[in-house]
């Protein structure tokens, strides 16, 4: 429905600047009825990447209808359905953009997301989180789009993330596609449990795959928790830190402990769900049983605990690469005493 609405949006703001080089100019009525129909067509079935490539080329073969939609105006913004307020806040950050790709992508990235489904006032705070989009180019984010609907993203759950992370639309498609080989293949997610995660943890696509494997190993080997669980508790969602704080927590209490081999407790466990995805006070009185007092007391002193723990496997390291360094030099000489030997024999 919303959908229809902003379509019909698009639509009636595109008529009203077509419309006067239409009558004006009637050689050029043809190429505009046609790129008001494909805009139609566009509007009606958003999934459809012929249509959007048609688009763009009729747009390449109409200057004049290009210089009509590409122009920025505090007219134009008003006839998209943005108050004058609105419209004249976009024009002065278009404006302040520098370079010129702002002011060239700008109506096409917000004509994308009325397409969406989005109304202006979402469209403008999703735009104040991310202006970086108004650079983003026509092609670009179509592409980027049509991968997160590939991906299992379908009309609900896009706009969703894309109001929630407007980052994801600035992300390359290889950059997307990596994340999802990554869980697919070392952390053996299925192919649902990898659009569940890109559909409530969006953040994913910009973090180091390094710490992500970690976060993963750790709470896979260390908690005992399977893949499922993962996705349920939103575990992405949570740093490295936060899991490790209140998992250790509840251990070092006596409330927590890691499966065997055949992944049974002698204490049965809190659900990782229980112990993420709720704040520090129900955590603290319903799954910890302590005081916040207690919880500050231990993050400090586990924080101080990795940070020597740190420090002793850089120095761990360091020696490793001296004592490398040491075994080189007795392959040397072990090497010229062999062969001093040997010459010795010769003679």
């Amino acid at each position: 429905m919303g959908t229809r609405v902003a379509a019909r949006q698009v639509l009636r703001w595109t008529v009203r600047n077509a419309s006067s080089s239409v009558l004006s100019s009637p050689q050029f009525g043809r190429c505009h009825l046609q790129r008001l129909c494909i805009g139609c067509r566009l509007f009606c079935s958003s999934t459809s990447q012929n249509t959007l490539q048609s688009t763009q080329h009729d747009h390449e073969l109409s200057p004049l209808s290009g210089r009509a939609v590409t122009e920025l105006s505090l007219r134009s913004l008003v006839g998209m359905g943005f108050t004058d307020t609105q419209a004249e806040e976009i024009y002065d950050t278009v404006s302040k953009l520098r370079g010129g790709g702002a002011a060239k992508h700008a109506l096409t990235t917000l004509t994308a997301l009325f397409v969406l489904g989005l109304n202006p006032s979402s469209v403008l705070k999703l735009l104040e989180k991310c202006p970086q989009l108004y650079t983003v180019k026509e092609s670009q984010l179509q592409q980027r789009i049509g991968n997160l609907r590939k991906l299992g993203l379908v009309e609900g759950s896009l706009q969703r993330v894309v109001a929630h992370f407007p980052q994801i639309l600035t992300v390359p498609v290889k950059t997307v596609k990596n994340v999802v080989v990554f869980l697919r293949e070392k952390c053996l997610f299925t192919v649902q449990q990898v659009t569940d995660i890109l559909r409530d943890s969006p953040t994913i696509v910009v973090e180091n795959t390094g710490q992500l494997e970690y976060k993963f190993q750790y709470v896979y080997f260390r908690m005992g928790v399977k893949q499922a669980e993962m996705v349920k508790s939103r575990l992405f969602r949570f740093t490295l830190d936060e899991v490790r704080h209140r998992h250790s927590f509840l251990e070092r209490r006596g409330l927590y402990q890691t499966p065997d081999k055949k992944g049974q407790t002698i204490i049965i466990n809190p659900k990782l769900d229980s112990i993420l995805s709720v704040d520090q006070d129900t955590f603290l009185t319903h799954v910890a049983m302590a005081s916040a007092e207690e919880y500050d007391v231990f993050k400090r002193l586990m924080a101080r605990e990795w940070q020597e723990e740190e420090l002793q496997q850089g120095g761990i390291e360091a020696d490793s690469d001296d004592d490398d360094d040491d075994d080189d030099d007795d392959d040397e000489e072990e090497t010229g005493g062999k062969s001093g030997y040997r010459k010795r024999r010769k003679k």
